[in-house]
């Protein structure tokens, strides 16, 4: 089974634990890395064409702008060989209950007919929220697996509880290969 880790994390300044924080490393970046050590596989991190804004405040804005005019934000590259992949990893953070706007744009470029996808998001609070059902009508014609929602805020102590959903999602490095 061939792997693909795709993700959008943003550094900077955002919300974790209750305060905002200057993140060197976004948390789901962190998340799509241990995912990464445990189960091999390549990576593809989604880019905005458009960086959002520095500030967390004005980030949300645009975000919430974003999803209320259902846009579609270009993004960085393309991943040219999307036919070798069986199992995509799909990491993300939630903003305004669900993945943002870049992510909608990956699924949209691509055909995952036959594939399965395994989402990841990072949170403050919000769980999953409805991306999981998001997802399953971008990719009518996938088999969408159980998602894992980590708090941000603990994502460097989450390694034990990413390995447990891999493995109950069949994708642990004996199951999966790479």
């Amino acid at each position: 089974m061939k792997i693909l880790i795709a993700y959008y994390s943003r550094k900077g300044n955002n919300y974790v634990g209750g305060s905002e924080k200057n993140l060197p490393v976004g948390n789901t970046e962190i998340a799509a890395l241990v995912i990464q050590k445990l189960v091999g596989g390549d990576t593809f991190k989604i880019e905005p064409v458009k960086d959002y804004p520095e500030g967390y405040d004005d980030t949300t804005r645009v975000a919430r702008q974003e999803q209320r005019q259902n846009a579609r934000p270009r993004i960085v590259g393309r991943v040219d060989d999307m036919d070798e992949y069986d199992l995509v990893l799909l990491g993300y953070p939630n903003w305004w209950g669900t993945m943002p706007m870049p992510v909608f744009a990956f699924l949209e470029a691509y055909d995952f007919s036959g594939k399965t996808i395994l989402p990841f998001c990072t949170h403050e609070g919000s769980g999953l929220g409805h991306s999981e059902s998001d997802i399953k009508r971008l990719c009518p014609a996938t088999t969408i697996g159980k998602g894992l929602a980590i708090q941000g805020g603990r994502v460097q102590k989450a390694e034990s509880a990413i390995s447990a959903w891999l493995q109950e999602a069949g994708a642990s490095e004996g199951g999966a290969g790479s």
